[in-house]
């Protein structure tokens, strides 16, 4: 895929198509599992319910729930429920429906930007440079192990790791916390709403990975399986997702074979984009 293609299909998966009345049509990127990417699912729900508000309020949080897979090659049907408009905020519900079941369902609030209280922590003075980590084709080489190649050549954003990344080893540090930088190919569009979603879409690439590296396990290993199970999201402030930022991430906890994961996405300056935390199924190899 080259990097105008890659652009191409990030735009196609955040673009619906109106099929009614606060009623929308995505359609999914084919990749191996052939399992839409969770990512895109948030995206394509955050979409929706931005489609439906004013543009004097943008989107602050959201909230869903992964119900079940989602098939490439079918179409996500998504209607949303316009819950409440006030004065300063509104609610909207959304679910995504193929073949007839709800394969998702989420929660988003919007308001109308005010001056007020502003904080946020600090990005880690201790972060590498993108430029001089690996890209995910520079670590994977030639290797031919499952889904090596699309790791490598057919995502939508440059993505690098600090530790290095957990693609077909984990024999680094057993730890819960990682960085990764990531950046979209080509140069998108000055519509904030993209960008915001486009935050949305990026995050599930790797949140997992932190309870994967603590395991000493890697994504290509025998046995290895996750899922998303749920997916939260906070917006602090507006950046580009077309240069780099870093999302800085841990797991706290992991229990009963579920991992929560927690990610705090930075532009390059050392803004605080949004925050974001998921639990999701883990399933290790048997020792």
């Amino acid at each position: 895929m080259t990097t105008a293609q890659s652009s191409a299909e990030l735009l196609k998966s955040l673009s619906l198509d109106a099929r009614g009345t606060d009623v929308f049509t995505g359609r999914h990127q084919v990749i191996p599992s052939e399992r839409a990417y969770g990512g895109e699912i948030v995206s394509q729900a955050v979409a929706a319910c931005m489609k439906t508000v004013d543009a004097d309020r943008s989107i602050h949080s959201f909230h869903g729930y992964f119900l079940r897979p989602g098939d490439v090659h079918a179409e996500t049907v998504w209607s949303v429920d316009r819950v409440r408009d006030g004065r300063g905020f509104s609610a909207r519900a959304v679910s995504g429906v193929q073949n007839g079941k709800v394969v998702f369902n989420g929660q988003s609030s919007f308001h109308v930007p005010t001056a007020g209280v502003s904080h946020h922590d600090v990005m880690p003075a201790d972060l590498p440079r993108p430029e001089d980590l690996p890209t995910a084709a520079d670590v994977l080489g030639d290797s031919t192990v499952r889904d090596a190649s699309y790791w490598a050549n057919d995502r939508n954003f440059d993505i690098r790791h600090s530790p290095s990344p957990v693609y077909v080893t984990a024999n680094g540090e057993r730890t819960r916390r990682q960085v990764v930088w990531l950046k979209a190919y080509d140069r998108l569009p000055d519509d904030p709403d993209l960008h915001r979603a486009a935050l949305a879409y990026l995050c599930d690439y790797t949140l997992l990975e932190p309870v994967l590296r603590n395991n000493g396990v890697a994504w290509a290993d025998d046995g290895v399986m996750t899922a998303s199970l749920d997916h939260a999201m906070w917006w602090h402030a507006d950046g580009r997702v077309d240069e780099w930022i870093a999302l800085v991430q841990e797991s706290p906890a992991a229990s009963r074979g579920l991992g929560l994961a927690h990610g705090k996405i930075y532009s390059r300056t050392g803004d605080l984009l949004a925050s974001v935390m998921q639990e999701g199924l883990v399933s290790l190899p048997a020792t």
